[in-house]
């Protein structure tokens, strides 16, 4: 990215130009989340997510110059959240990149960390709380290099929705998700797994969710809206946004015909 970014605080936030301008933004970031991790710890660990924010995102990884930049053996795919739905379902969150580029690029299979919602909530959550506690090794909290996230136009974030027990849960890493809310049966990662990744990356786009955007990085957040909460305990959160997400926001400051830079709040 050639726009500088202001530094000094975990929130960072980045305004581009258009949804093909953010998706490249997004990959240019995971190549350099990449590069670090891999110099500094010999492998990188993300967690995805689904919706359709990320859908041009993904194919770009699948594509040059992103797909030579990455040593695909060297990296982890989690899930920050899933419906509890077949594998093959066009719901499926890893249905959802395993189509867009984790089936195009050179990903060891045992690279792919998935949840299993086919087997329901409950279950699911379950086992895969067991498969990360088995990665990492560590009865701590997990420390992620990077987890991507989108935001609701009701201020979710993966399957943390408001007024859900997951959002207060503090030793559990993974949490099956029911409520009048949620049309399928989920599990998603908790808020304290969130909060202790190295980075987070949200992507957000379209003028749907230009309300919640506003209330989030302009309002403090008032109605606590899961996006918003999270806050990494020792990473940082970036904000990659498109004009039309930005609509309702007030303090711009243009860098260049690319990209603008918002000061983080």
């Amino acid at each position: 990215m050639e726009a500088a970014l202001r530094t000094g605080s975990r929130t960072q936030v980045r305004l581009c130009t258009n949804y093909e301008t953010m998706s490249h933004a997004a990959a240019e970031f995971f190549v350099s989340k990449y590069q670090n991790s891999a110099a500094l710890s010999g492998r990188f660990i993300v967690a995805l997510s689904g919706g359709v924010t990320p859908r041009r995102f993904f194919s770009l990884l699948a594509s040059s110059p992103y797909v030579e930049a990455i040593q695909w053996s060297l990296t982890h795919f989690f899930w920050a959240d899933e419906r509890c739905v077949p594998k093959d379902h066009i719901e499926n969150n890893f249905k959802f990149a395993k189509d867009a580029f984790l089936s195009k690029v050179a990903v060891p299979r045992e690279n792919i960390h998935r949840i299993n919602g086919e087997n329901g909530p409950e279950r699911a959550a379950r086992d895969y709380e067991q498969t990360i506690r088995s990665f990492f090794g560590t009865p701590a909290m997990p420390v992620f290099d990077l987890i991507i996230l989108g935001a609701g136009e009701d201020g979710h974030t993966a399957s943390l929705f408001t007024g859900t027990a997951a959002l207060h849960e503090r030793t559990r890493l993974a949490m099956p998700v029911s409520s009048g809310s949620v049309h399928l049966g989920r599990v998603t990662l908790t808020l304290q797994v969130l909060n202790h990744a190295e980075q987070i990356l949200f992507l957000v786009s379209g003028r749907s969710k230009a309300k919640v955007l506003h209330e989030i990085l302009e309002d403090g957040n008032p109605k606590e809206f899961p996006a918003g909460l999270v806050q990494p305990v020792h990473g940082t959160v970036t904000w990659l946004f498109d004009r039309e997400a930005s609509s309702l926001l007030i303090n711009r400051t243009y860098m260049n015909d690319r990209y603008e830079t918002i000061f983080s709040p």
